[in-house]
């Protein structure tokens, strides 16, 4: 299984950084790579849609709101990969005000190799990290 983490420091509070990325709705709110989002099941499955016209269905896994994280699964993307598992997390910066932002994910290789999966994963998290601290700095 395959592993790829992330994490950027931003000048904002824990709690205003949760506020906007800890709904599991909310990427349309700070990811310009996914423009719409829409819940079903009681709000565990959300519905994405990219820029291409892809779908990506994923299942909230595990939520913490006093942790500040979540965890989610991908149930159909377009993506090379299986058994998907993803973790976005906000964290206080010690001696800070800021925080730390930090998205990592498990996966399998599908048809592709592990360097290519670790690749592909790791530049949206790192793009979409980039894209929060853009959004919080407006």
């Amino acid at each position: 299984m395959a592993h790829t983490t992330t994490s950027i420091d931003i000048a904002a509070t824990p709690a205003q950084v949760w506020q906007l990325i800890g709904g599991f709705n909310s990427l349309p709110d700070w990811l310009p790579y996914i423009p719409s989002s829409t819940l079903s099941d009681g709000g565990r499955i959300r519905h994405l849609a990219n820029p291409a016209g892809d779908v990506i269905v994923e299942q909230l896994e595990a939520y913490d709101n006093g942790a500040r994280s979540y965890s989610y699964s991908i149930l159909q993307a377009p993506f090379p990969a299986a058994d998907y598992l993803s973790i976005l997390q906000v964290s206080d910066i010690a001696g800070s005000e800021g925080a730390r932002v930090t998205w990592s994910g498990h996966f399998t290789p599908v048809g592709v190799s592990e360097r290519e999966v670790t690749d592909l994963f790791h530049g949206i998290y790192v793009a979409g990290l980039e894209a929060l601290q853009q959004s919080l700095a407006k």
